[in-house]
């Protein structure tokens, strides 16, 4: 099985003797994607699968579903019924081993990665062994993308930039033909929109006003709805993929204001929100230039310096960026010294969101999102040209 070959020499050049893959219910769907072991079917006894450096593989199932990892060659096959059956083809598993990888983040510092619960971790310490992160060889199988892959998160992201015009052109014909514009009526708009562009997204986007703004994470709800009229602050958070299988999620954030001109402390705030957006993007690209390693928490301070020198570092309450990959927020590097502690390499093939933001609440908030991929060693932007101010629609989509 190829995918079984490419994980053992990962694990060799790792300098570990081994990936040990656990799963209880479906609580690691990583270990079901990376070893391209199918999800269907009943799955409510523990199960180990040890990949080793030299290739070989080892599989420990229950009795009560013995067949299990069947879709797995395994050149040996354990059956436990007992505990005590489990613990020692554990032991049986792991003779030899003195140092493997398994899918956790000490401190769970990474969340995302950490699917391994404590007592799992002890067992398998109490073996003798040490165990270490598999969060770098997770992302070599989760976030490096395919060229087909790459290119369609491309196509992704250039339609959610029309998305983005075609919303600001609505809103504008709403306000002026005194048809109902509000925040629930206008992610409605955009969620059909994702439709007529053959795209589709797991969650709804992002449409907030004012001081809704100043929650990163607002949801527009139907009742009670909030409208949207002139003199409006506007920010747009949509994300979408394409149809196709295994295809990659475009997301994108834009600001507009609407009115004919933009008020100058929102102009203000944008200003070192993109400033510090740049700043990351500059990181990025200067280290890659320089075949120099950069890593998510290295960009995140880049970006965060920015905000925290102008004096709103307390209102930067995310991380910079996230990974993007089959879902919106995918496994590989997130550009983050703030929430998590991510000090792993961007890497070739990897795709990712950068994106600070200054919350004001009760007042406003401000965003800008672009996505970055990195390809052929440089790391490009996605979905044309960054937004440099905020946009006033009236002016801009209004036409004579």
């Amino acid at each position: 099985m190829e995918r079984l070959g490419q994980i053992a020499r990962a694990v060799k050049d790792a300098g570990i003797d081994g990936w040990l893959f656990y799963d209880f219910r479906l609580s690691d769907p990583l270990a079901y994607r990376v070893l391209g072991l199918p999800e269907t079917g009943l799955s409510t006894r523990r199960w180990f699968f040890l990949v080793g450096a030299d290739g070989g593989t080892q599989a420990l199932v229950s009795a009560v579903e013995a067949n299990r990892l069947d879709a797995l060659p395994a050149g040996r096959r354990i059956v436990y019924r007992s505990e005590r059956e489990m613990i020692a083809g554990v032991r049986s598993l792991l003779g030899g081993c003195r140092r493997i990888a398994m899918n956790y983040s000490p401190a769970c510092a990474i969340p995302y990665v950490s699917r391994v619960d404590g007592g799992t971790l002890e067992l398998v310490r109490a073996c003798g062994v040490e165990v270490v992160t598999a969060a770098d060889l997770i992302q070599l199988f989760e976030a490096v993308l395919t060229p087909a892959q790459l290119a369609g998160h491309r196509r992704a992201a250039e339609r959610l930039r029309l998305i983005v015009d075609e919303t600001f052109t609505e809103i504008v014909r709403r306000i002026r033909g005194k048809i109902a514009c509000s925040e629930y009526a206008i992610q409605r708009f955009v969620l059909e929109r994702v439709e007529r562009h053959g795209m589709r997204t797991d969650e709804a986007p992002i449409v907030a006003v004012n001081a809704h703004a100043a929650n990163p994470h607002f949801s527009p709800i139907e009742t009670p709805d909030t409208p949207i009229a002139e003199g409006d602050l506007v920010l747009i958070d949509l994300f979408a993929k394409e149809l196709a299988p295994d295809s990659i999620y475009g997301d994108l954030t834009w600001m507009g204001y609407v009115g004919a001109s933009v008020p100058a402390e929102y102009a203000a705030v944008f200003a070192i929100v993109a400033r510090a957006r740049d700043a990351a993007v500059a990181l990025i690209q200067e280290r890659l230039a320089a075949r120099r390693r950069v890593s998510g928490a290295e960009a995140d301070r880049a970006a965060r310096e920015v905000i925290e020198e102008a004096g709103y570092g307390d209102n930067f309450v995310h991380r910079t960026g996230h990974s993007i990959g089959r879902e919106v927020h995918g496994t590989g590097a997130n550009l983050d010294s703030l929430e998590t502690r991510d000090e792993r390499a961007l890497i070739e093939g990897a795709c990712f969101s950068v994106e600070p933001g200054i919350y004001l609440p009760g007042r406003f908030g401000i965003r800008s999102e672009i996505d970055m991929f990195i390809e052929g060693g440089r790391a490009e932007v996605s979905g044309g040209a960054p937004q440099t101010a905020i946009i006033p629609i009236v002016s801009r989509y209004g036409g004579a």
